[in-house]
């Protein structure tokens, strides 16, 4: 699909396949499509599929999603460790991620499977959409100090998710009440989640309990947590426009509003390189190492 899009409209799109081809786009005008993959299991049982993916453009692979999988442990499971972090067949993976020139994402991965994964990679990884624990204790999809600490120290960079439920405490509190609420409601009258009575129980429930959204400075707090940790150059933005839905941060709502969040890292004290690293220059350093790497062996 993404090929169509650029292939029926070069003026404006343009698949990129490399760093270069990233920032040529970008000076011609064009939008970039970069492609990932969230979740290995499309990689399937098959270590030839990865360098599959590579020749079809995929540049970075998030191990997992919101469960186990043949590859790593997830966060959410938090009941289960199939692996007790990463595979061995995750780790023949991450090699030939390595070897081929694809970016490892640790997202969505459990603390011990994105501490071997770490490890386990030759080149640096990123997170590609987690905030910090810091601010949410108890939510394992976030990055602790220590994790942070341990990827940086690779060289690689956490790309700040924008979700109100991964930036806030406050939210992570108004939904488990919510979904607390919710339960009693539908036990009580023997309906499932889907029914049409649950469903304007939630819209009523929403509109008298407005959810405690997050705020841009929400954002450029998680920013400076991870720069006081561990410098400027292991930051960026990992907004997760696509997947957090009604939660996004108020005055950070879509691309359009990047300019928001700038104005507040700007009024922090932050240069405009600082920003540009943020904004693009930490995770092309990353993909480039990768690239660097592959292109050596």
């Amino acid at each position: 699909m993404m090929e169509k899009i650029a292939r029926t409209s070069p003026g404006k799109f343009a698949m990129a396949h490399s760093v270069e081809q990233a920032r040529r786009n970008t000076q011609e005008g064009k939008v970039s499509f970069a492609l990932g993959i969230e979740n290995g299991s499309a990689i399937e049982d098959s270590l030839e599929n990865v360098a599959h993916f590579h020749q079809r453009g995929v540049r970075y692979i998030t191990l997992t999603h919101s469960k186990d999988n043949q590859l790593s442990d997830a966060s959410f499971n938090t009941g289960k460790r199939t692996w007790n972090g990463l595979s061995p067949f995750g780790r023949q993976v991450v090699a030939e991620m390595n070897r081929v020139g694809i970016m490892v994402d640790v997202s969505h991965l459990s603390d011990d499977a994105i501490l071997q994964a770490v490890e386990a990679s030759q080149v640096p990884v990123i997170a590609s959409h987690s905030s910090c624990r810091h601010f949410t204790p108890g939510f394992e999809r976030n990055i602790s100090d220590e994790l942070i600490r341990a990827l940086a120290a690779k060289g690689g960079v956490v790309m700040i998710n924008f979700g109100s439920a991964f930036l806030s405490q406050a939210y992570n509190a108004y939904e488990l009440e919510g979904r607390k609420v919710l339960t009693a409601f539908a036990q009580e009258r023997g309906l499932t989640f889907e029914s049409p009575e649950v469903r304007a129980f939630v819209e009523s429930y929403m509109r008298e309990h407005p959810a405690p959204l997050a705020r841009v400075e929400d954002v450029a707090d998680h920013i400076d947590h991870v720069v006081k940790l561990v410098g400027i150059d292991h930051v960026g933005l990992g907004s997760d426009f696509d997947g957090v839905g009604p939660t996004l941060p108020i005055g950070l709502k879509d691309v359009s509003q990047y300019p928001n969040l700038f104005r507040v890292l700007l009024e922090r004290g932050y240069s405009e390189a600082d920003i540009e690293k943020i904004a693009s220059g930490n995770v092309f350093r990353v993909w480039q190492r990768v690239e660097s790497h592959a292109a050596s062996r």
